[in-house]
């Protein structure tokens, strides 16, 4: 079941925890690839260094940061990697969650094709990885995740909050205070991770 608006519009950390056992979906012309969420990164505008929003700046490229909850913020790093967050949250609050890693679950060829790897575990273990494998582009910028072509459904297996675990984000030590913000959520244990616990 295609996860509502509804589910995108609430408090950022809530929501990031939630995602985790979640399905992302990405519908092309080449075929469908879908991948559970195991690890996010929550970062919000108004208090984290660690955002590219933070202190409320508003460029042409944190623009869709500040829309209701529910759509795609896909940006450029190291002039390379594409890397996918989902904006939450009420209007003009600048949040955004950062998927770090997925567990391949449908398109797997499509995706080792994309890579050009056949490791399972090393598709989606990062970022940019998992939009490459996904087929997530800066052309995605701004999709609505209500829609049909990318967007997110319910998990086939639950995932209990037990199973849930804090940690600090990764690789933002040039954000002072923000780089110890407990606001990376994993799937404890997954062998699908970015970065082991």
């Amino acid at each position: 079941m295609k996860l509502e608006r509804s589910f995108y519009t609430r408090e950022i950390l809530t929501v990031s925890r939630e995602l985790i056992g979640k399905n992302l979906v990405h519908r092309t012309p080449r075929g469908i690839t879908k991948g559970r969420i195991v690890e996010v990164e929550a970062y919000v505008g108004a208090v984290d260094k660690a955002s590219h929003a933070y202190g409320n700046r508003r460029t042409e490229r944190t623009a869709i940061q500040y829309s209701v909850g529910g759509f795609a913020y896909v940006y450029l790093i190291y002039g390379m990697y594409d890397c996918m967050n989902i904006v939450t949250g009420q209007e003009g609050l600048a949040e955004a969650i950062l998927i770090r890693a997925l567990e391949p679950v449908e398109g797997i060829e499509l995706m080792r094709e994309r890579r050009r790897t056949t490791a399972l575990k090393n598709l989606c273990s990062g970022p940019g990885k998992l939009c490459m494998a996904m087929g997530i582009t800066r052309e995605c910028y701004g999709l609505d995740l209500c829609g049909d072509e990318l967007y997110l459904e319910e998990g086939s297996v639950p995932v209990k909050p037990g199973e849930i675990s804090a940690t600090k984000r990764i690789n933002i030590d040039y954000a002072e205070e923000a780089r110890d913000f407990p606001w990376r959520f994993i799937l404890t244990g997954s062998p699908f991770l970015s970065v082991k616990g």
